[in-house]
């Protein structure tokens, strides 16, 4: 039998020690060919703070653990037996369905694109307003013009002398008004 993706529904906040129990009661019961990887689902994303960038990851589905594993009753009660686990997400509650091909590779890719280029913590939208917090236009507001994520910077207009004025900031410059 193939081994398939499915979802595991854990308590929030506990998805790495679901995990961690779940390897070690595989090991414990022998299992490992019954079974492949555990993926608690994260990203990548970087933030400024206090003039530093720093990298943290973050969870993009809380509450969520990504199992790869042959469906059969022993397998499904050693996963639902585990503390802290509520059950698998999809199909009925004896014989949950696993996710598709396409949105298993999708999830895996979004992991693997967090690794590779961070994404910024805060995100902007053109036509928001935003507060300058640094540089020569400090403690001015300004609405988004256009947002570049890959150099991580800001064209807002800036009301200046009663002219909107485009200004070119870093998003580590400005904060959500």
């Amino acid at each position: 039998m193939a081994k398939r993706w499915y979802v595991v529904h854990a308590y929030s906040g506990f998805e790495n020690q679901v995990k961690r129990s779940l390897e070690e009661r595989i090991r414990r019961a022998g299992m490992e060919d019954k079974f492949g990887e555990i993926l608690v689902p994260t990203e990548e994303v970087v933030e400024m703070r206090e003039g530093q960038k720093r990298k943290s990851e973050r969870k993009f589905f809380p509450g969520y653990v990504l199992v790869q594993m042959e469906m059969d009753d022993d397998t499904w009660h050693l996963v639902k037996d585990v503390p802290k686990v509520m059950g698998f997400i999809g199909g009925s509650s004896d014989k949950p369905a696993p996710i598709s091909d396409k949105e298993a590779e999708a999830i895996l890719n979004r992991i693997q694109e967090g690794v590779e280029k961070p994404r910024p913590k805060v995100l902007f939208e053109v036509g928001e307003v935003v507060r300058v917090t640094d540089g020569p236009f400090n403690d001015f507001n300004g609405v988004v013009e256009e947002v570049n994520y890959d150099k991580s910077k800001l064209r807002v207009a800036v009301l200046i002398f009663g002219r909107s004025t485009p200004v070119e900031l870093d998003f580590s410059q400005v904060e959500k008004a």
